[in-house]
């Protein structure tokens, strides 16, 4: 086995080991999401990735609240298993009922996805910039072999992502941050016109702990 690939399965096991720790944390967690609703700085909006609940991405929510942003988390999405464009849907409801502006969208894989397509629709106006945490804006080859209707919809070739890849009116305000290799999306998460953030490490879900997503984050609020 070569260097590389010994690197690679070393960056796949600890991606895997702090998905289930966080996964297991999640489950067990009695947060509410009440408790970072409070700030004076930019209100962010969650929009966690598949089979995630908010709560998996709590450690990032407390950090940005500790920074002084507004978080709102969206218990409608539960677990992000609906399709992309009821995602978005949701979440222009919540911008709406809410009466947010110059909002910013925190996502993580899929939540980029539906984030994206906010920022194109009906309420993209109270949409003031995305981040993105490893979101397959390409979709991933892998989904091609899974037969879960909710995986497989990640295929390069499915309606939803290339239709999304042709709307680019919002890659401008979009910071797509993510791993050199991720172990789910081998296409990479680069986004033409979007201000492209490639970590050197590896991982799809452990990047969320990474110093430098807090860091883009403020830059973007001012």
């Amino acid at each position: 086995m070569t260097d590389c690939a010994i690197r690679k399965a070393a960056w796949w096991a600890a991606d895997y080991a702090y998905a289930g720790y966080w996964q297991a944390r999640a489950f067990l967690s009695r947060s509410s999401a009440e408790a970072y609703a409070e700030g004076e700085r930019a209100p962010l909006v969650i929009l966690p990735g598949v089979y995630e609940t908010w709560r998996f991405l709590e450690p990032l929510v407390a950090r940005l609240n500790d920074r002084g942003h507004r978080v709102h988390v969206l218990e409608t999405l539960e677990r992000s298993q609906r399709p992309v464009a009821e995602m978005a849907a949701l979440v222009e409801d919540y911008l709406d009922e809410n009466d947010l502006h110059d909002v910013i969208l925190v996502a993580h894989s899929k939540g980029g996805l539906a984030g994206k397509m906010v920022m194109t629709g009906r309420e993209g106006a109270r949409v003031r910039a995305m981040l993105a945490v490893a979101t397959p804006f390409r979709g991933s080859r892998y989904a091609r072999r899974i037969p879960s209707r909710t995986l497989r919809a990640f295929s390069p070739e499915d309606p939803g992502i290339v239709a999304l890849s042709r709307s680019v009116d919002a890659n401008a305000r979009i910071v797509s941050i993510y791993a050199g290799f991720d172990p789910h999306i081998p296409e990479g998460s680069e986004l033409p016109g979007a201000k492209n953030v490639r970590l050197d490490t590896g991982g799809h879900f452990r990047i969320l702990a990474d110093p430098r997503v807090v860091e883009e984050l403020e830059l973007m609020a001012g």
